[in-house]
């Protein structure tokens, strides 16, 4: 049985993953993704995102790092097409695929067809999935390693894998854009590294462009070229990553102190935690 396939279209303040294809063209063609002056709040008065602008180019990785409840969710489901400003302008230059923290679904799938879900754009809205969209499928899994657990059912799995899976599906979209939420939030550290260097993977060979959003600076400092810190309404400074993730400026975004340490080859940032033994 083919998968029930949902559109960001249909879908703008739930928050669930999808693939939008309400691309705007931009008017810069260096640009991936344009916010100009947008502004967003759930409840009247009380803004989430205000008057915040940037932009993040094309085959490039933009990370938006911010404590938790800066908004940076919200930020990205507007970069996203997942909500809609209520002032101002998000523009965007191909197919975004986005990938939420948690990927709810109301009826027990297999993780095959959780991926396929992610081809609705090429499948069609009466159509099976046909030969090509399963090998797309099953390649997209290969890459997050998950291509073992085709035929599991999604609600078996650990909250990791079926990260890996939400990954797998933005993938097998073919989407120009990738946005992820936390992406790494519930891996160990194996896994982190590897969604870490498929982010690279995917510009450097796919010159596809990613923005995820992170509070763990130095997931941004590894593979981010821009880096946005985020830290509320009409908070939103960005730049390149070389800039923004001084120690410092780190350190004031999180309210604790940060050091660069020099490990082999590179400069790590990493808090000093005010901690002792025993």
């Amino acid at each position: 049985m083919r998968p029930c396939l949902r559109w960001c279209s249909g879908d703008r303040r739930r928050g669930g993953g999808c693939v939008s294809d309400e691309s705007t063209p931009v008017a810069v063609n260096t640009d991936a993704i344009v916010l100009r002056d947008v502004s967003f709040a759930y409840r009247a008065g009380t803004p989430v995102i205000a008057h915040c602008s940037l932009r993040a180019p094309r085959g490039r990785i933009l990370a938006l790092l911010g404590p938790n409840g800066s908004g940076k969710t919200t930020l990205l489901k507007l970069i996203a097409g997942a909500l809609a400003p209520e002032h101002g302008v998000v523009e965007r230059s191909g197919l975004v695929g986005y990938v939420p923290q948690l990927l709810h679904l109301n009826f027990a799938y297999s993780v095959l067809d959780v991926v396929l879900m992610g081809r609705a754009r090429q499948i069609g809205l009466f159509a099976t999935p046909s030969r090509r969209d399963v090998d797309a499928a099953m390649t997209a899994l290969g890459r997050v390693g998950m291509r073992g657990f085709a035929e599991r059912s999604f609600d078996e799995l650990s909250g990791g894998e079926r990260q890996l899976v939400a990954l797998a599906r933005a993938l097998a979209a073919h989407a120009e854009i990738l946005v992820l939420d936390e992406p790494t939030s519930a891996l160990d550290l194996r896994h982190q590294e590897m969604v870490l260097q498929w982010m690279q993977a995917l510009v450097r060979e796919d010159g596809l462009t990613v923005v995820f959003s992170t509070h763990q600076p130095q997931h941004a400092d590894a593979v981010a070229h821009e880096v946005a810190l985020v830290q509320g309404p009409g908070h939103v400074d960005v730049g390149p990553a070389a800039r923004m993730l001084d120690a410092d400026v780190v350190g004031r975004l999180f309210g604790v102190e940060i050091q660069r340490v020099r490990v082999d080859t590179l400069d790590v940032l990493t808090p000093r935690w005010k901690l002792r033994r025993g």
